[in-house]
């Protein structure tokens, strides 16, 4: 942030809405993690080079769900990496290591992301290098929070609700992508991950139908889906899915082997073909009966 407290260039606006021209449902797709505008001051303050940065970032989901998007569906992506603001946290996820001072008494230093040294400002990159090579002052890390995160999930929870009165229930679909394989600090280290995995935090986060849905429609071309292992949900899957107000919310993870080369972060040709199935599994879960969300 410069001394104005605007956004530097570069990452201004930290976030986008594309709203789509056909008329909108009950979907709602966001992107937290394929932000591509890594600014300055990470670039001077962490001790990795740029490519490597980049582990943690979701690369081109957006864009593999760009085509979903223009059935109606808005996308809320960011455009600032996962690396500077994870927005798949609580708000105030904050390693104390990590800064130059006391961190004010309503931030969750000890939660299980936190240790991991994944939390709002993550300490590590997906690959476990440590990002800084200096502590960040308290007011840098509180001011990417105010100036990022909360004007995202202000304006998804906008989006939400926005649906919900509209049509009477609303479907969060929270994009994201993962390794092919599980990594060293991963609950699946080496193993070899399902083309998708479906978060639903164990069904509490949406009715049965949406996942099933999803599911069922990704087999039919397919592919080999799984639930909830590794990963059930973030905070936005957890946070916004409440299927008894009819909000339903519901992760997906699609393995970066299946459309890009993981070790150039280049597309790969399938990346248009996925792009247009994914149209066809939101199109479908946009059809669902209302009834089968409320059983």
């Amino acid at each position: 942030m410069d001394s104005s407290g605007e956004l530097p260039g570069e990452l201004a606006p930290g976030h986008v809405v594309d709203r789509p021209a056909a008329p909108p449902g009950a979907i709602v797709l966001a992107s937290p993690h394929s932000g591509r505008r890594y600014p300055p001051d990470l670039l001077r303050a962490s001790r990795l080079d740029p490519l490597t940065l980049r582990r943690s970032e979701d690369c081109f989901v957006d864009e593999l769900f760009a085509e979903a998007a223009r059935l109606g569906a808005p996308m809320i992506r960011a455009h600032f990496p996962r690396a500077y603001v994870d927005l798949n946290r609580e708000p105030w996820e904050l390693d104390p290591a990590m800064f130059d001072g006391p961190l004010p008494d309503f931030c969750n230093t000890r939660s299980p992301r936190v240790q991991a040294g994944l939390g709002t400002i993550a300490r590590i990159v997906a690959s476990g290098a440590d990002i800084y090579a200096r502590k960040l002052t308290v007011a840098e890390g509180l001011e990417r929070i105010r100036r990022l995160y909360q004007p995202y999930h202000r304006d998804l929870a906008a989006l939400v609700e926005e649906r919900r009165r509209a049509v009477g229930h609303a479907i969060l679909i929270d994009c994201h992508s993962m390794p092919s394989t599980g990594g060293p600090m991963d609950l699946d280290p080496g193993r070899r991950r399902a083309d998708f995995i479906l978060g639903d935090i164990h069904g509490n986060a949406c009715a049965a139908a949406v996942a099933d849905t999803v599911a069922a429609a990704l087999r039919g071309f397919g592919y080999r889906v799984t639930h909830n292992a590794p990963y059930a949900g973030g905070f936005t899957t957890a946070h916004y899915g409440r299927p008894a107000e009819g909000v339903h919310a519901l992760q997906i993870e699609v393995n970066r082997d299946l459309y890009m080369d993981e070790a150039r972060y280049a597309r790969k040709p399938e990346l248009a073909r996925i792009a247009g199935e994914l149209r066809q599994v939101v199109d479908r879960l946009a059809r669902i009966d209302p009834r089968q969300l409320t059983q």
